[in-house]
């Protein structure tokens, strides 16, 4: 098996491989720190508590943040997102979000809905993928307490203005919850600049660090209520759950192990700068645009698009399938892919790709030049075929 080719186009489900001082500082970690963090008075446990700390202040400190307690590790965004809305949202309020949302932010909104807890409006995407701030205010109810809005769409690869909708937001008095998953790591991001009062992060994707990572950081004055409950390491003696951030919403042993992986995979980042590595994503992306895009038989989504500023790219074959086209695109030329709904089924339904979906073609920090040549000529033949 190892010696198929490999040429994997498939960074937005998760960034492979990770950088190797990621898994490194793992090892280390767990050889000589693998205890309970925080929950004893030895000097293991308090140097285990001390790191997560230190994991806690990188987050805050590279998402904009000011307070490192309002950081919260969670095991991916989807917990994270399930925490704001379950924890915030009350009887009669009333949503804003997107068609262009993932399930993470669908499912538990229209849950709270079919409950009769909440309403919601997910409102469309222009020519762009641009959903604008008066399409927003055009929808605003008495009862409108949120927006929630992903970033950067894992199937289209456009992103939204977060410090328009930001703004949009605090002049009118609503929480702004945004699903970062697909810009973590890509796009700098300012919770203070953009008016976030929640950002929901995973960290597996571009923060580079292993799956079961995530969270979210709370502006301070925003309260969300506990939805889980447990061990917390303080107030043993407390019935509830302590109130203090991030006690609060962080429940039981951490991931300790992943949190080590995670603060090393930003630390990469920085080490290198954002901006480098996103230009030469881009470059790659560019690549493969100009590739694929006058291809005849195979339809490309939004490639003129200025809000295209991720490294993700959605086709469409004429006369293939999607989930068949990526069998064909891995067993025929080694090139890895997504294809079908992408767990985002609003998104496809208005771009008229449902429920059969799209070939999502997305590049990392490891794609190389050959896996962009490979991708294309592999897209090509199969087109004509």
């Amino acid at each position: 098996m190892t010696d198929r080719p490999f040429h994997y186009l498939d960074n937005a489900s998760t960034v492979f491989p990770k950088p190797a001082v990621v898994l490194e500082e793992m090892t280390r970690f767990y050889s000589s720190w693998g205890v309970n963090p925080g929950r004893g008075a030895f000097h293991r446990a308090r140097v285990a508590g001390s790191l997560i700390e230190e994991a806690r202040k990188t987050l805050c400190s590279f998402f904009g943040g000011e307070v490192p307690e309002r950081l919260v590790f969670l095991a991916n965004s989807s917990e994270a997102l399930n925490t704001a809305f379950f924890g915030l949202l009350k009887p009669g309020d009333h949503v804003l979000s997107t068609n262009l949302e993932h399930n993470s932010v669908l499912r538990p909104l229209n849950a709270l809905a079919a409950k009769g807890d909440i309403t919601v409006d997910y409102l469309p995407f222009d020519g762009d993928g641009r959903v604008s701030v008066e399409t927003f205010r055009a929808a605003l109810r008495p009862e409108t307490r949120m927006v929630a809005v992903n970033h950067g769409s894992n199937v289209f690869g456009v992103v939204q203005d977060l410090a328009e909708i930001g703004r949009f937001c605090r002049e009118n008095g609503l929480l702004f919850v945004v699903d970062t998953s697909q810009t973590a790591g890509v796009l700098p991001l300012d919770v203070e600049e953009m008016n976030i009062d929640v950002l929901c992060f995973t960290g597996h994707k571009s923060l580079l660090g292993p799956t079961g990572t995530g969270g979210l950081y709370v502006r301070e004055g925003v309260e969300i209520e506990p939805t889980r409950f447990g061990g917390s390491g303080i107030q043993s003696d407390n019935p509830l759950q302590p109130r203090e951030m991030p006690y609060r919403l962080e429940v039981g042993t951490a991931n300790t192990i992943g949190i080590i992986g995670l603060k090393r995979g930003v630390e990469w980042i920085l080490e290198r700068g954002l901006g480098a590595i996103h230009r030469r994503e881009m470059e790659l992306y560019r690549a493969l645009l100009e590739g694929v895009r006058d291809v005849e038989g195979v339809r490309v989504f939004f490639p003129n698009s200025p809000l295209h500023v991720i490294p993700v790219l959605s086709i469409a074959f004429d006369r293939i399938p999607a989930d068949e086209a990526g069998k064909l695109l891995d067993e025929h030329y080694g090139v890895a892919t997504r294809c079908g709904c992408h767990c985002a089924p609003l998104a496809h339904k208005q771009a008229g790709t449902y429920p059969v979906g799209t070939v999502r073609l997305s590049i990392g920090p490891f794609t190389t030049e050959r896996d962009i040549e490979t991708a294309v000529k592999a897209v090509r033949e199969l087109a004509a075929s």
